[in-house]
């Protein structure tokens, strides 16, 4: 599964959210996230509900199937790219922290 939709679905495990809320969540556009979005939805990884404070917003929340999808997909080993395993740790955490920044 592309990393554009793992990345939609980590961001609604904590609670549903607006379209508009998930595009922002996932630093993604709008017409990108409701590609994804719709792509999910297909695949039954996510619904589309009716806001019960407000019945003109839709909530995109993960389904069940969903969960087990991320589930599956974040316990899967990932190894990193050439290089960046040999670096010592000091200089990953330092990685980290920058690429939090963007």
């Amino acid at each position: 599964m592309p990393f554009s939709r793992i990345r939609i679905l980590r961001r609604l495990l904590p609670e549903p959210l607006p379209l508009k809320a998930l595009a922002r969540a996932a630093a993604m556009d709008a017409p990108a996230t409701t590609v994804v979005v719709n792509d999910l939805e297909a695949r039954g990884l996510v619904s589309r509900e009716i806001a019960p404070e407000d019945r003109r917003c839709k909530l995109v929340t993960i389904t069940t199937a969903g969960r087990e999808v991320l589930e599956l997909a974040m316990s899967t080993p990932d190894p990193p790219p050439p290089g960046l395993a040999d670096l010592p740790p000091h200089q990953l955490r330092t990685l980290r922290d920058l690429l939090r920044l963007l």
